[in-house]
């Protein structure tokens, strides 16, 4: 994503030069960091969203070093407040500074956004990252195309009709690069190949993608958090 996108993203004008979106993004990082000089001694949970904020400004100026010491407090200070979907905002932000933790940081922000009801296009972001991260023959990446269907049709309001196409989209280009599937046929048996239809079944190879991203290096304890589950 580039400084355009990103000042796109952040709500700072469309139709932005590279030029002027680095200016407006200089300028709105001085305003954050102006807003946090007055939160100093204020709320921690309103501190914490201007900071990442901020993290998310640095990451859009390309300075991932920096943010990262920034966005990574943030997500336990969200989880801690159980603040789910911006704990999952944090894990995005600190998988898009490019550090070495990254894929650490996407797989933490999976977990959440898959077992918390946060926003489905929250987690659909999250699980895209896993998509273009995995190599086209690998099932990884029709696994999280998969599971982004599903969490759709969970969580989405019926009127996200965007949101569904994206990811039925998405899951086509998936099953495209994975083996060359090009009609609604081979679609449907590619599908039941996979067992992407399953959700019992694809649920669990999401677990152990996740796993190989965070490599044990969980920020949170898992077991506590699930035992706090309405249902377990």
């Amino acid at each position: 994503m580039n400084s355009e996108e990103m000042a796109r993203m952040l709500g700072l004008g469309n139709d932005l030069h590279a030029d002027d979106a680095s200016t407006q993004l200089e300028s709105h990082l001085i305003s954050i960091e102006d807003r946090l000089r007055e939160l100093a001694h204020g709320d921690p949970l309103e501190r914490g969203r201007v900071e990442l904020e901020r993290a998310r400004t640095l990451v859009a100026l390309g300075r991932g070093e920096e943010a990262w010491p920034v966005a990574r407090p943030l997500v336990d200070l969200f989880v801690g407040a159980e603040e789910w979907e911006l704990a999952v905002e944090a894990c995005d932000a600190l998988f898009l500074t490019e550090q070495p933790e990254a894929l650490v940081a996407l797989g933490n922000g999976l977990w959440l956004s898959i077992t918390y009801p946060v926003d489905p296009e929250l987690t659909v972001a999250l699980l895209q990252h896993v998509v273009d991260e995995t190599p086209p023959d690998s099932d990884g990446a029709a696994v999280a195309a998969a599971v982004a269907a599903w969490i759709v049709d969970l969580r989405a309001p019926e009127e996200a009709e965007d949101l569904r196409f994206f990811v039925q989209r998405l899951l086509g280009t998936v099953a495209q690069r994975h083996s060359q599937v090009e009609s609604e046929e081979q679609f449907r048996f590619w599908v039941q190949k996979l067992e992407l239809d399953e959700p019992d079944k694809f649920m669990v190879r999401m677990r152990n993608v996740v796993d190989v991203l965070v490599q044990d290096d969980w920020w949170f304890d898992r077991e506590a958090l699930q035992q706090a589950l309405p249902v377990n």
